[in-house]
């Protein structure tokens, strides 16, 4: 059974991750998290007591608990979820984007290279690979804004417009410089605009489904024209499952949905959903370097690996807005 460290578990993708990995049975799963306001254990109540799972709580910038971790558990697979997330935030407060999404990837890298035993090597002679792999979950947000046609591919030039996309280019920089200096197996994964159970309600999605149940304002940026690639985070899951037990070490791969919609769209289908008014839009104010359209050209994944995504976004809306409904205690506490 190979020992996994998935880092940022108890945030929105990393919980579902977890829960995925735990039914497939092939890891034991280390959870690495600092719990800060978008972490939940209530996220993971239904695997805590599995045998398959441990909960450490710390910080992926702690070189001394990172590599106590790898030393321990004997770790030989990384999964790096953790991150700062909210642009937002970014624009407020760049300083901690900075830390936890760069630095704290350095650490990793670092305990992974020192745990796994690479020394730097001659970057074009990699022929051999021990059965480890670090996989860095990155965002389209790197590429920075398309315009009305065309995609993100693999090689789309990184151009990132705001302090997290950068923060989350440059962590993917220093993932490619471990595989050409020292030969460390990894893989980085870049994806479309992810929506499902148990996304914390700053996102668009389920923020503005917690506030129509509610009979708050739902405020749009702008003209609300913003063109996102939306994916339902189980298939996001698999399509990170798939690079990581099938990706050649080295590449990039996209993971997108298809699924491109306005995000004045998303609200106008939340609140029909949810049968309320649209007097409950609110338009505010664009938020700096505000990005007009992201999406993904997933090619390179589903003709490589032979994934593809399965649910629709009609599908998958109509079963986040359900689980929210339905999980409105989960929604109080972790507004806390």
């Amino acid at each position: 059974m190979k020992n996994i460290l998935v880092t940022g578990g108890a945030g929105f993708i990393g919980s579902n991750f977890i829960k995925m990995l735990v039914r497939k049975g092939r890891y034991h799963i280390v959870n690495l998290d600092a719990l800060t306001y978008a972490g939940h254990l209530e996220n993971l109540t239904s695997i805590e007591n599995n045998s398959r799972y441990t909960f450490v709580k710390g910080n992926i910038c702690d070189q001394n608990l990172v590599n106590k971790i790898f030393t321990q558990y004997k770790i030989d697979t990384v999964v790096n979820f953790a991150a700062e997330s909210h642009v937002d935030n970014s624009v407020l407060n760049p300083g901690i984007f900075l830390q936890t999404n760069v630095m704290g990837t350095e650490v990793l890298l670092q305990a992974a290279q020192q745990a796994w035993k690479f020394e730097p090597t001659n970057p074009h002679s990699k022929e051999y690979y021990p059965n480890v792999k670090f996989l860095q979950v990155s965002t389209d947000e790197v590429y920075g804004s398309l315009g009305a046609e065309g995609f993100f591919t693999e090689k789309t030039p990184l151009q990132p417009n705001s302090p997290y996309s950068a923060s989350k280019a440059a962590a993917d920089l220093l993932v490619r410089s471990y595989f050409q200096t020292y030969g460390l197996p990894m893989n980085i994964t870049r994806c479309s605009n992810n929506y499902g159970p148990y996304q914390y309600p700053e996102k668009l999605i389920p923020l503005m489904i917690n506030n129509a149940l509610q009979q708050k304002q739902l405020p749009i940026y702008g003209d609300g024209q913003q063109i996102r690639d939306w994916l339902y985070v189980s298939d996001h899951c698999e399509a990170i499952y798939t690079v990581l037990t099938k990706g050649k070490n080295g590449e990039i791969y996209n993971i997108g949905g298809n699924n491109e919609k306005s995000n004045l769209e998303i609200v106008h289908l939340i609140l029909t959903e949810l049968g309320q008014n649209t007097s409950l839009i609110e338009h505010v104010i664009d938020r700096p370097g505000h990005d007009r359209r992201y999406a993904i050209d997933n090619h390179k994944i589903t003709t490589e690996l032979n994934w593809q995504p399965k649910i629709s976004f009609e599908q998958g809306i109509k079963q986040t807005i359900n689980w929210y409904q339905e999980n409105r205690l989960w929604l109080e506490q972790v507004q806390k």
